[in-house]
């Protein structure tokens, strides 16, 4: 397997730590250095001693989703692939049953936190950071899909796996799940059946059919978090409001219902013409046959156009009043 593209060829090989040096690092792991606990394992706050460097360390739980074969992979796929938007692996380690990961610490935290765990007087994410955020990510997979060879399907994606560096720049984490795609003009590996709720692609999880389409739909869920601020299934929610696609596609039958759709945290600070230009992005992404879902390439460019409109609300609010002003001549 080989990489090229966009990371460039000046990478240092991941370091091999020891056991003693990523306990030092954590305070030997202790519950202050705990920043995150999922099925793989727990998540560390780290500094490494011999270089000061603040750093992830994510503890695998060997009996948990992603096991040894999970380390390995995990090993293998970001000692290769080198991306701005795909978190960077330090190091690892590999000591009697433990198995440990290394990565550049995100000060940002995961998107899902910004989307669904910040307070309510807490500033959120506006529109112009979420349109970056979302180029980002597609970005991101383009990197995977198209420029790795063979292509990789990244099968996990999620919120929680989208982590924010400073300004909110987006990196894909976790890849232990992650699965050289097809070659050799084949558009679909088989394989057994594994992601999160609500973010796996309906067919795969049907034929056990993957492909990079599957990776195409789990992005249009996060894209619709994204735009939406809800959960890709909530069952808090009204029934018909806790699976957030079934939700979404019921809305995207009327155009005149996209307002509906926009997180209400950004108080109707967002382009009309975005919003609905994003919402058409993310409901071709979720279309219930994956040949009908566009590229990542095509989405990319498509987001990366949305991320170059700025919204300004001050500039919109003086074009309305100068507009509504033109009907109303003075007194």
């Amino acid at each position: 397997m080989e990489a090229s593209g966009d990371g460039g060829s000046d990478h240092i090989a991941p370091c091999i730590f020891t056991l003693h040096e990523l306990a030092t690092a954590t305070k030997n792991f202790g519950d202050d250095c705990l920043v995150g606990e999922g099925g793989f394992g727990r998540m560390y706050k780290g500094r490494l001693e011999s270089s000061n460097q603040i750093v992830a360390i994510k503890q695998l739980d060997r009996s948990g989703s992603q096991g040894d074969r999970g380390f390995l992979v995990e090993v293998l796929m970001t000692s290769i692939l080198h991306h701005p938007n795909l978190a960077k692996l330090i190091g690892y380690c590999s000591d009697g049953d433990q198995r440990l990961l290394v990565y550049e610490f995100m000060p940002l935290g995961s998107l899902e936190e910004h989307l669904h765990g910040l307070p309510s007087d807490q500033n959120h994410l506006d529109w112009n950071t979420r349109m970056k955020i979302a180029a980002g990510i597609a970005k991101g997979l383009e990197y995977l899909h198209d420029k790795a060879n063979p292509p990789v399907i990244y099968r996990n994606l999620n919120c929680s796996n989208i982590l924010l560096d400073e300004g909110y720049h987006p990196k894909l984490s976790d890849f232990g799940l992650a699965k050289l795609g097809p070659v050799g003009g084949k558009i679909h590996v088989s394989t057994r059946v594994v992601g999160t709720q609500g973010y796996c692609d309906p067919d795969y999880a049907t034929t056990g059919q993957l492909s990079v389409k599957s990776d195409v739909y789990s992005f249009g869920v996060v894209l619709l978090e994204i735009i939406t601020g809800r959960k890709a299934i909530d069952n808090s929610r009204a029934a018909g409001e806790q699976d957030l696609v079934a939700w979404a596609r019921f809305l995207f039958e009327d155009p005149s219902k996209f307002a509906q759709m926009a997180d209400p945290v950004l108080q109707g600070h967002y382009p009309v013409t975005g919003l609905s230009q994003a919402l058409e992005v993310a409901g071709m992404c979720v279309h219930e046959q994956p040949s009908t879902r566009p590229p990542i390439a095509d989405i990319a460019t498509a987001l990366d156009h949305l991320a170059s409109q700025k919204y300004d609300p001050e500039v919109e609010f003086t074009t309305v009043v100068t507009a509504e002003s033109k009907h109303f001549p003075p007194s």
